[in-house]
């Protein structure tokens, strides 16, 4: 789609809650690993600047996504957060990538056509980060969005670090970024661990760029389905049956 946008893959998670041996990401869904599904659709926005961060089973993880065409790599050889993860990506980001896409490789069902209009809402309203939220039901286990009166974003509080009245709060965050390289930079090297996990997180660039007068907006998916992550076999199942289910529709 855009020559100038870099998408980063984060797939260096040991997928603890799986209960397997193999990597997270290279669990099968309808015969195919989870984490090419993620590859072919950051290809189809962003060609071959495309960069995935592995770390737990890293030759395996590159020999698959290898197969499948070219990528870059980054290594991330301790599990410190989200935050340290696209800190690892950064020095393969393409001179010529003003943005950066930032992607989870358990999140499967995601769009090309959803990430195009997130790139373009980016774009058109000049932002620094643009973060993707859904509103759900029930919010529980997911980090949430802190919106101000204007609209923009500032702050997202993980569950474990939620106070009652944010627990309340139903627009959740994907997981899913669209960030200026130059400030993505700049922000990362200001995050601490100073959480209940001990984690650089990934989501502290959003107070960093709200307190420096940034640009920080929300584009909300409208598809939950499409955002729907796998951490456990129960969600694996679920979202095979999603998947089933769109190529019998399309079918």
């Amino acid at each position: 789609m855009d020559n100038q946008v870099a998408v980063i893959i984060l797939a260096a998670g040991l997928g603890t809650r799986m209960k397997s041996d193999k990597a997270k990401v290279l669990h099968e869904i309808l015969g195919k690993p989870m984490v090419l599904y993620v590859v072919e659709t950051a290809r189809a926005v962003a060609g071959d600047d495309v960069i995935l961060v592995v770390g737990n089973q890293a030759e395996e993880v590159r020999r698959v996504v290898a197969t499948n065409g070219q990528s870059l790599f980054a290594f991330q050889d301790k599990q410190l957060g989200t935050g340290h993860a696209v800190l690892c990506a950064l020095p393969h980001i393409p001179d010529h990538c003003a943005n950066v896409l930032i992607l989870c490789g358990d999140v499967p069902l995601i769009t090309a056509e959803t990430l195009c209009q997130l790139i373009q809402d980016h774009e058109q309203n000049q932002r620094d980060i643009t973060v993707v939220a859904v509103e759900i039901d029930n919010p529980t286990g997911y980090g949430r969005i802190l919106i101000d009166e204007n609209r923009q974003v500032y702050g997202i509080v993980e569950e474990s670090d939620a106070n009652g009245d944010q627990k309340k709060i139903r627009t959740i965050n994907t997981g899913i970024y669209c960030v200026k390289k130059d400030f993505l930079k700049s922000a990362l090297e200001k995050i601490r661990p100073d959480n209940s996990q001990g984690e650089f997180y990934l989501t502290d660039i959003i107070q960093i760029g709200y307190s420096e007068k940034k640009l920080a907006g929300v584009f909300m998916g409208q598809n939950e389905k499409e955002f729907q992550g796998v951490n456990t076999w129960q969600e694996l199942q679920r979202v095979e049956a999603l998947m089933r289910t769109q190529l019998t529709n399309i079918a």
